[in-house]
């Protein structure tokens, strides 16, 4: 006959069920190491292979308008070691015409978004706000006044230029800085300029919006270990002219468009 089983004959297995529970600390433990892995994955993701940036002035435009957040390649030119600027690899060579994101030459910390303009070796010169390049005028044709955008189209110095980089047609806006701008960014860089021949492991870097850039013109050359990625495309843009509760606030129209035709490829 079975004997049914009395309270006291399950006391003895009661430690060994309470011994297989984790402690409360130890729960903690896994779960912030867990989420503490994850985030050390997902920040040496941006810091080694891609990222994005906001771009906080206008020194860009057209190509870039305040408000848009770029996408950034950072295995375009190297594999760095995440967090350092430490090169493991280099994966491919600047390009005339790329849009890169460096680290700004005279603190090695900003992060600046210019154009790539000239590469070691080139002679590089302006004259009459026309490019030169190896003493070779870089052409360019201006486009209707109609493109512009509308912030820029009550003032009569506004131009704006298709100028052939390379195999890289891109915008290039020109107008003199209103006195709002000067006293904001300080006076626009020399009409004149150079020639000047870059040095080896050096790069030129230009903004498209030529008369209100502060680039190569006035802080020199950008060393190849500062370049930190080249910029793709438009990932958002949200127009800071309107309010936030505003269905204009995001642009539609920028969403996904890529900076130059090269990145489609």
């Amino acid at each position: 006959m079975k004997m049914a089983r009395t309270s006291t004959d399950t006391e003895p297995d009661a430690p060994a069920e309470a011994s297989r529970q984790p402690s409360k600390l130890r729960v903690v433990w896994e779960y912030v190491s867990t989420l503490g892995l994850m985030a050390l994955v997902v920040f040496s993701a941006r810091s080694s292979l891609a990222d994005w940036y906001e771009v906080p002035s206008g020194s860009m435009l057209p190509t870039i308008q305040l408000g848009d957040r770029i996408f950034v390649n950072k295995l375009a030119y190297d594999l760095r070691i995440p967090f350092t600027s430490i090169s493991l690899k280099e994966l491919g060579t600047p390009q005339r015409g790329d849009i890169v994101v460096f680290l700004f030459p005279l603190d090695n910390h900003t992060d600046y978004v210019k154009r790539l303009v000239g590469l070691p070796g080139d002679t590089i010169a302006v004259r009459n706000e026309i490019l030169y390049i190896n003493g070779q005028e870089v052409s360019r044709r201006p486009v209707s006044q109609d493109r512009l955008l509308p912030g820029a189209r009550h003032r009569p110095s506004a131009r704006l230029y298709i100028e052939q980089l390379g195999d890289v047609s891109h915008f290039v806006f020109e107008s003199r800085p209103s006195r709002k701008e000067f006293d904001r960014w300080g006076a626009p860089p020399d009409e004149d300029y150079g020639p000047r021949t870059i040095p080896e492991d050096m790069y030129f870097m230009m903004g498209d919006n030529r008369d209100n850039s502060s680039d190569s013109r006035r802080w020199g050359f950008v060393p190849r270990k500062n370049l930190r990625g080249r910029a793709l495309r438009v990932v958002l843009s949200f127009d800071p002219d309107e309010p936030l509760w505003s269905p204009k606030k995001i642009r539609i129209d920028r969403l996904l468009s890529p900076l130059d035709p090269r990145s489609e490829s």
